[in-house]
């Protein structure tokens, strides 16, 4: 992948360690718009050429990984970001995107920071208000992957009815959801969404995740983004932190941060940590994929 890869208006600036290539628009967005593997294509996906319209203006949705602000609401999710940024400050292997105040009066940014060595980053975001008035909002990070693969969410630990008594997550479905479309495997130790391009029908779902990761694999490549759960916080769309979504090909992975009410001048922050691994065996067991997915996040001293 080089820069020539995307369209020259978006500008794309490149971040690297020698392990991993990180892209990021400067002339849109900000979008994280290419993570690899050096050598490997990208784990991150573009977006199909999609508009929507509102008061604020008109969206476009480019693809790669973007903030917004939740819930989903029009027209203050959809203010379009559709020129330069405000600022660009670092290089090398990190960098601060700034975006210029947008027409909902919200200033987002994005940092990006890699690892000296291998494949993590660490992806960090902020809103300010800049109106002259509060706003209820959580940061909300989002990620359209690169079709063809299967997000994988994991389950609190098991236990038997003997055992536990007490609801042990919170789970949201959206009015287009039908858990028993072929696309979903819901099981004991995970919730796994695969993308089908012959099912154009949407789907969502959206849980409490308390574990602190989610995963994506396509091929031999393992997507893996850490991030946080607030016991003490209270999340939108019924309590979600992270939420996953299809359609045909289109896949997105997102996490959320807690609702805050930001005075003028104020922001909300959430951060993410991204690590890729290829070589990783494809499986299809539960038993199996606990096995593969437990022995890196061992590595990353994250809990299955």
């Amino acid at each position: 992948m080089t820069n020539e890869a995307f369209p020259k208006s978006w500008k794309c600036r490149r971040l690297t360690n020698g392990t991993v290539e990180v892209f990021v628009t400067t002339g849109v967005g900000p979008r994280v718009i290419g993570y690899r593997l050096k050598g490997r294509e990208n784990i991150l996906g573009l977006a199909p050429v999609t508009e929507s319209k509102t008061s604020l203006g008109t969206w476009k949705a480019y693809g790669g990984h973007r903030l917004w602000a939740a819930p989903e609401v029009a027209p203050r999710t959809l203010a379009p970001d559709n020129g330069p940024l405000k600022s660009v400050k670092g290089g090398g292997r990190q960098a601060c995107f700034i975006q210029r105040v947008d027409a909902a009066g919200l200033e987002k940014q994005i940092a990006v920071v890699l690892d000296r060595a291998g494949s993590g980053v660490t992806v960090h975001h902020r809103i300010t208000n800049r109106n002259q008035w509060d706003i209820d909002l959580a940061p909300w990070a989002l990620s359209i992957m690169n079709g063809g693969g299967t997000v994988i969410v994991p389950q609190e630990p098991y236990k038997s009815h003997d055992e536990e008594v007490l609801p042990a997550r919170q789970m949201t479905l959206w009015a287009y959801t039908d858990l028993s479309d072929r696309r979903y495997a819901i099981g004991p130790r995970f919730l796994r969404l695969s993308t089908d391009s012959s099912m154009k029908e949407p789907t969502k779902v959206g849980v409490a995740n308390k574990r602190g990761w989610t995963a994506y694999m396509r091929g031999d490549l393992l997507f893996v983004k850490i991030h946080s759960y607030n016991l003490l916080g209270t999340y939108p769309d019924y309590g979600c932190n992270t939420e996953v979504y299809t359609a045909a090909d289109f896949v997105e992975v997102e996490t959320l941060g807690p609702m805050a009410r930001l005075c003028p001048g104020a922001c909300a922050e959430h951060t993410e940590r991204w690590h890729l691994f290829s070589g990783v065996p494809g499986v299809f067991s539960e038993e199996a994929l606990a096995g593969v997915i437990g022995a890196i996040l061992r590595k990353l001293q994250v809990a299955v």
